[in-house]
């Protein structure tokens, strides 16, 4: 990938336990899927430029993640933010909302969502923008697939841009298990 202008990081937490649920809708209805983001749910977005993210700030990631326990949790639901996406929402929330307090302490520049949101929510986009009657029929069919155990057991730095198969894994920081 060649960085530029646009290109964004992002620390996430895969959750592959999902794709077979949610691949298939995310693949036509999540630009961040287009764009090579796997199923996941965000720590924080957006995080260090590109340019910034040298050995240096991975090193330090690693100190501040190293101590975090991995922890089990389950797809429990499927929400809606109004009628413009369709998520699913983990349970339980706090785990993933203290992952995202503990980025920010260290790095308050870097806001959830640029903090245009007052509240984290964290969640797994299946959709968003798209037809109401598609949108609909994902959010259907995923809550018939729910619930969905899972394990946040890492967190990827992730490194991208809204351009197809762009975004792809920078570093990997395993929870203690």
């Amino acid at each position: 990938m060649t960085t530029t202008a646009a290109a964004e990081s992002a620390l996430v937490v895969p959750v592959p336990e999902a794709e077979l649920a949610v691949g298939s809708w995310r693949e036509r209805l999540d630009p961040s899927c287009v764009a090579g983001m796997p199923a996941h749910i965000t720590v924080l977005f957006p995080f260090a430029a590109p340019p910034m993210i040298d050995e240096a700030l991975v090193s330090e990631l690693d100190a501040l993640l190293g101590d975090v326990s991995a922890f089990e949790f389950e797809l429990a639901g499927v929400r809606w933010f109004d009628d413009d996406v369709v998520w699913v929402e983990p349970k339980p929330l706090e785990p993933f909302r203290r992952l995202t307090e503990l980025v920010v302490k260290r790095w308050p520049e870097f806001q959830p969502y640029s903090g245009i949101h007052t509240e984290v929510v964290p969640h797994l986009t299946v959709a968003q923008d798209c037809p109401l009657p598609e949108m609909q029929a994902a959010a259907d069919a995923i809550a018939a697939a729910l619930p969905i155990p899972s394990r946040a057991d890492r967190i990827w730095l992730m490194v991208g841009e809204q351009e197809p198969a762009s975004w792809e894994m920078r570093a990997e920081f395993p929870l203690v298990t």
